[in-house]
């Protein structure tokens, strides 16, 4: 930028974007000053070097503009998690399975632990079948991202996503 551009001759381009040809390095420094804007190397990497004359604090604004425009734009999708445990009552279990058609529909994932305690562990089966209720209630907002075939440290696992559309 400005007086960090060493190599002459540049190929000039104007403020509103007209090719100006080859130029020594001093003139397009003096027609950037001229119009009052910066003169900016634009690919430093071509032979000559191209350089435009723009307005540099403008353009760093508009880029941030851009960047949080983007960023407002964009869903940040966090996983949200509902327990169970494998004799969940019926009430208790449609509480939860509203929970998680509204953690889906919000475009959050869903983390569905089943937790085994004592001797619920003799009865796996049990667990199994809450774990597809569960599944099964979500069908229709939800795909199954990942599903743990066996207990792991007396839980069952399964991590539901949003479906497309």
């Amino acid at each position: 930028m400005n007086e960090q551009i060493r190599i002459s001759p540049v190929r000039l381009i104007d403020a509103e974007g007209e090719q100006l040809g080859i130029v020594a390095l001093d003139a397009a420094r003096e027609q950037a000053d001229a119009a009052g804007l910066d003169l900016v190397e634009v690919a430093a990497e071509a032979r000559p070097p191209v350089v435009r004359i723009m307005d540099w604090g403008r353009k760093l604004y508009e880029d941030q503009k851009q960047a949080r425009q983007a960023r407002k734009n964009q869903h940040q999708m966090t996983v949200k998690e509902v327990q169970l445990r494998p004799r969940t009552d019926d009430h208790d279990f449609e509480t939860k399975l509203k929970r998680a058609r509204r953690f889906l529909k919000g475009g959050d994932m869903v983390r569905v632990v089943l937790r085994y305690r004592g001797r619920e562990m003799r009865r796996p089966e049990v667990g199994l079948e809450t774990l597809d209720r569960m599944i099964e209630g979500t069908g229709d907002l939800s795909k199954v991202e990942q599903r743990s075939s066996r207990i792991e440290n007396r839980r069952l696992t399964a991590l539901l996503s949003p479906q497309a559309g």
